[in-house]
C-alpha cells in the first residue's frame, strides 16, 4: 500500500474512534491558550488544566500578567515543571504582545516563534486551535504513531511534520493532528502497546 493511501485509510480510523475532538487544554482565548502550551511542554495536559484556574483567576491578560512577579508565577506553576523557565517566557512574552502587540496574540507563525519561550510546536498548536489557519504540531504521540504506522522515518521531529503536511489533506490538519493525540494516547501507548488491540497496528 502506497503511503498516501495507507494516510487516508488511517484518516477513517481516525474518524471512527474519534469523531468530535476538542482541544483537551482548558482556555477562553488565545493568550490564554498560548499560556496553556507554553506550560504544557513535558508536562501532562491534566496538570496543566488544574494549574491554569488559579493563575488566570489572577492574570488571563497579558496586562495583568505583567502585574505579577516573576516569583509569583513561578510559584504558581511550579507542579508544571521547569517553572524557572516557564515563568520568563510566560512573563517576558506577555510583555511583548502589549509593546508590540497591543496585548492581542499575533496570527502569524513567525511573531509567534519569536516570543520567548514559544518554539514551533506550540505556536503551531495557537495557530490552529486559536486561529483556525492550517498547521500541524508534532508531538511525542505523533512523531511515535506516524513512525510506527510507517507514514515517517522517526528520524526527527520536523520531518515527521513535512511527512504528515505531505501525506494528509490540508484541510484535515487541524483535525487530524488532535485525533492522533487521543487514539495514539488511548490505542497506541508508548508502553504496554499491544499490536492486537490497536485498530492501525
Amino acid at each position: 500500500m502506497k503511503k498516501k493511501d495507507k494516510a487516508i485509510a488511517i484518516l477513517k480510523i481516525l474518524e471512527h474512534y474519534f469523531p468530535n475532538v476538542d482541544v483537551p487544554l482548558d482556555h477562553k482565548d488565545a493568550y490564554t491558550l498560548l499560556v496553556s502550551v507554553m506550560l504544557s511542554a513535558q508536562c501532562t495536559d491534566e496538570r496543566v488544566n488544574k494549574i491554569t484556574p488559579q493563575l488566570f483567576a489572577m492574570a488571563d491578560t497579558p496586562q495583568k500578567m505583567v502585574t505579577l512577579s516573576r516569583a509569583k508565577i513561578q510559584e504558581i506553576i511550579k507542579p508544571c515543571g521547569l517553572s524557572p523557565a516557564k515563568s520568563k517566557g510566560i512573563f517576558e512574552s506577555s510583555k511583548i504582545l502589549i509593546e508590540k502587540y497591543d496585548g492581542q496574540v499575533p496570527d502569524d507563525l513567525a511573531a509567534l516563534e519569536s516570543l520567548p519561550g514559544v518554539g514551533h510546536k506550540t505556536a503551531s498548536v495557537v495557530l490552529c486551535q486559536a486561529f483556525n489557519v492550517p498547521a500541524f504540531p508534532v508531538d511525542t504521540h505523533i512523531h511515535r504513531s506516524a513512525y510506527r504506522w510507517g507514514l515517517s522515518d522517526g528520524s526527527s521531529v520536523a520531518q515527521t511534520e513535512r511527512d504528515l503536511k505531505l501525506l494528509i489533506p490540508v484541510d484535515r490538519w487541524i483535525k487530524a493532528h488532535l485525533q492522533i493525540i487521543l487514539f495514539g494516547r488511548k490505542y497506541c501507548p508508548a508502553r504496554g502497546h499491544n499490536q492486537e488491540d490497536c485498530p492501525i497496528c
